[in-house]
């Protein structure tokens, strides 16, 4: 089957058009500055070079439809017939309790997003968009939504619920939804593909490490517990946010400080972090470079940044009652060694003990634990969007199955 992978955002689509039969990218790209007379459209067939068009993009609608033609370009398209694209899998970033898993986008499925734009106005209006604009262009064609929060939603009301009365639970939905669920899924899964092991079998730590970042308990491979929380602003340190802290921290600032709602917002999501600790850079590569040279801030953010990690393996390893692999993924987990060994560091008590060549030179899927190590970790790149394919595949499948005869 051939599946459109599409990841809409306010003024944005990212998008990867797979043969999931093969499982690779016949074809990847973005659209940005979507509403501007400058928008720029970036695509890279596979095997090929990339190429850039600039042009009037007024909305999504125009967007999908300039993403299509370049798919069908004669010199650097992928098909020759948008009869070609059998389905449409959307990243969608809010479920809220609603779903579980991947569904097939019906009227239903659209009125519970909009329900939960509230939980997500930053995201879920973009996201919509994205599968309007898709119906318009490609009014015959199933549209799947997979949701970033679906494999944290079944964690139990223990990992869930806040210290607050339960009745804002009740009226607000203020609970634990977890983010970058189809990550932690798929690097999860795919720890127990490379130990050769089933996954309902193991107990798994995945850590999520990019600008965003987040880290899951993963129990016989169902995610029991998370970092980030009623919005991705809780848990690890991140580039450019807080994480965990004392909430009347904000309370004491905003009074100091004069602050209004939205302008703390903007200080724990976009000045804090990374950015905020070493006032260098939100980028962990220029971190790292900063501390080789002696900056003593720099020093601070790295080791606050895996400090946590380190904190939280400790803990879901407590929460799951034992362990048998760390994952890191992400732009951070994939490519920093630095980070990976600071984490791992003196944490052989619980089993763990790191390869140091291993840790510098890993080749994609690699276990970078020494051979005595009892807990496995791994370095795994993420596909996210390969997740999104597969899902749209199987549930169209479903759906094609269960018609009459």
């Amino acid at each position: 089957m051939k599946v459109l992978v599409l990841n809409s955002g306010s003024s944005s689509i990212k998008y990867q058009f797979f043969d999931t039969e093969q499982k690779i990218a016949l074809a990847k790209g973005m659209v940005e500055r979507i509403g501007m007379s400058s928008a720029v459209l970036t695509h890279t067939p596979h095997g090929k070079e990339k190429i850039r068009i600039v042009g009037e993009i007024l909305d999504h609608s125009i967007a999908i439809e300039y993403v299509i033609a370049v798919l069908l370009s004669p010199n650097h398209g992928v098909i020759k017939d948008k009869k070609e694209i059998d389905a449409v899998g959307h990243r969608v970033v809010h479920g809220g309790e609603t779903f579980s898993g991947s569904v097939l986008i019906t009227d239903q499925v659209m009125n519970a997003i909009k329900e939960n734009i509230e939980l997500a106005p930053l995201h879920n209006p973009p996201n919509i968009k994205g599968i309007n604009a898709t119906k318009e262009q490609l009014p015959n064609v199933p549209q799947v939504a997979v949701f970033d929060t679906a494999f944290h939603v079944q964690m139990p009301p223990k990992a869930f619920l806040y210290g607050i009365p339960y009745e804002l639970y009740r009226k607000y939905k203020i609970r634990r939804y977890g983010f970058h669920g189809t990550s932690h899924r798929y690097v999860s899964e795919r720890a127990a593909a490379l130990l050769n092991r089933p996954i309902e079998k193991l107990k798994i730590i995945t850590a999520h490490l990019g600008n965003g970042c987040s880290m899951a308990a993963v129990d016989c491979g169902k995610s029991v517990d998370t970092t980030m929380g009623f919005t991705p602003l809780e848990g690890l340190l991140m580039g450019t946010r807080s994480g965990d802290m004392d909430p009347s921290v904000i309370l004491y600032i905003m009074g100091k400080e004069g602050l209004s709602i939205s302008e703390a917002n903007t200080l724990l999501n976009k000045h804090s972090g990374l950015i905020g600790l070493s006032g260098e850079s939100s980028d962990m590569r220029e971190i790292e470079n900063a501390v080789l040279e002696g900056n003593k801030k720099a020093k601070n953010a790295f080791d606050v940044f895996t400090y946590r990690i380190k904190k939280y393996i400790g803990a879901y390893a407590a929460a799951m009652g034992g362990l048998d692999a760390v994952v890191f993924t992400g732009g951070i987990g994939e490519n920093s060694d630095m980070v990976r060994k600071d984490v791992c560091a003196d944490m052989e008590f619980l089993g763990i003990k790191l390869d140091e060549n291993l840790n510098k030179n890993p080749q994609g899927e690699a276990v970078i634990s020494s051979e005595d190590s009892k807990v496995k970790v791994l370095r795994i790149p993420t596909n996210e969007e390969l997740v999104i394919a597969l899902d749209t595949e199987k549930i169209v499948r479903d759906q094609l199955n269960n018609l009459p005869s």
